[in-house]
């Protein structure tokens, strides 16, 4: 007999999330934790990795969505269901309607990953049409909510349903199940907020939980402000899977009672994780699948309001894999700018032969390195604007740049990462 689902409108219990880990055993092995000697050494921590990248569709994501689909009936069934995604759960409807025989209808905004459009293609089997509309994920969740309406489709919400949070929930099961004690943290990402929820279900009080959300889509925090869900009035879309307007209503309810840590993690910073985890560890991680990790760097620094004691067993959710590889060139220039090593700036040079070439030797040091020159001649002017990157080998030799920069009769202008100029060069 087949579990039973959590009712809809209440938060799952921990019994729930147990049934759904026995439903989703038809289908999925455990994912692995793996112990990661460089965030151990980095940050003096006993750090393991819940390697939810490395699941049949490259994330958590398949484990709400098979929880939820699998629990429909045959009416159900035969209607189909509908979602909306910026990529990856919808590539766990796709997995979980292919196995059940369920016809979906996928919507995907703009901004989702061609790889990402690819694979959910590929895994739905003929079963799962793709419609790609709207900027952002909350656009696409609406186009989803209407076509249910209008269909009788069942909707499957990526993270604000109990029978999607149980399924999600069975991460923190898994690494109970893995370790021989409870671990003293775990670092769960935070977009919507279902994998939250469900870890929240199931870990014990005694386990510290953080919930690191990129600080441009900060939308948990936001609503734990505000006490109900609320719209961030901006939002960073990089964090392509975690960049939610809007945090889910049964995940804020689960965060208002489990009072988890909340930790707003840089984009930037989050690139720098990508990068090492690729070139160092030889994991593909997508920004979301990054997060916790990253997040991890920020409070293993010292002097962090979230300092963990030394020596902690530490569990990070590296939740999903699906990257696009055209996005490492934007990766690693928000890394560069992050790490302090990228720097723009305007520079007004005279029109006059030599100017570049008095740049190049007066105000430049050695070691720096001109990456990007954008110059505008005009005719009738006695100078002409250039918007010139600089990479430093050194955070350091910035100091001196712009000494040198302050000393030279050029008029130069920093141009700051907030500026609407990095559009142009990100």
């Amino acid at each position: 007999m087949s579990p039973v689902a959590p009712s809809p409108g209440r938060l799952p219990s921990a019994d729930d999330v147990r049934a759904a880990a026995a439903r989703l055993a038809e289908v999925i092995e455990p994912s692995p934790l793996q112990h990661h000697p460089r965030l151990s050494d980095l940050l003096g921590l006993e750090v393991w990795l819940k390697r939810e990248d490395l699941q049949p569709v490259r994330s958590y994501k398949l484990r709400g969505a098979y929880t939820l689909i699998a629990s429909l009936d045959a009416d159900q069934r035969a209607a189909g269901v509908t979602t909306a995604s910026a990529g990856n759960h919808a590539q766990g409807v796709a997995f979980a309607c292919a196995r059940a025989g369920v016809r979906a209808r996928v919507f995907l905004p703009r901004t989702t990953p061609r790889q990402k459009r690819d694979r959910v293609a590929a895994l739905g089997g003929g079963l799962v049409e793709v419609v790609v509309g709207g900027d952002t994920y909350d656009e696409a969740a609406a186009a989803s909510h209407a076509f249910a309406r209008s269909s009788g489709a069942t909707e499957v919400p990526a993270f604000d349903d109990p029978r999607t949070i149980a399924g999600q929930g069975t991460v923190a099961l898994e690494i109970l199940d893995q370790l021989d004690a409870p671990p003293d943290v775990v670092v769960v990402p935070v977009g919507g907020g279902g994998l939250l929820a469900g870890a929240l279900a199931v870990l014990p009080q005694a386990t510290r939980v953080i919930a690191a959300e990129p600080a441009g889509a900060a939308s948990l925090a936001a609503g734990l402000a505000a006490g109900a869900p609320v719209d961030l009035p901006e939002l960073d879309g990089f964090v392509d899977g975690a960049a939610v307007r809007r945090i889910g209503g049964l995940p804020l309810l689960a965060a208002q009672q489990g009072e988890p840590h909340l930790l707003a993690v840089p984009e930037g910073l989050v690139c720098v994780e990508m990068l090492d985890l690729y070139q160092t560890d030889g994991i593909i991680a997508e920004p979301a699948g990054a997060l916790a990790t990253a997040g991890l760097r920020l409070v293993g620094q010292p002097g962090s309001p979230l300092a963990i004691a030394p020596g902690s067993r530490v569990v990070a959710i590296l939740s999903g894999g699906n990257n696009d590889v055209s996005r490492y060139a934007e990766v690693v220039e928000r890394a560069l700018v992050h790490e302090g090593l990228k720097h723009y700036f305007l520079v007004e040079f005279p029109q006059e032969p030599g100017a570049l070439r008095r740049f190049l030797d007066e105000v430049l040091g050695p070691d720096d390195d001109i990456t990007l020159f954008e110059y505008v001649k005009r005719n009738n002017r006695e100078t002409g604007p250039a918007l010139v990157g600089v990479e430093l080998q050194d955070a350091a030799d910035l100091a001196g740049l712009l000494r040198r920069m302050e000393d030279s009769p050029l008029r130069v202008e920093p141009v700051p990462p907030e500026s609407p100029l990095f559009r142009f060069v990100q």
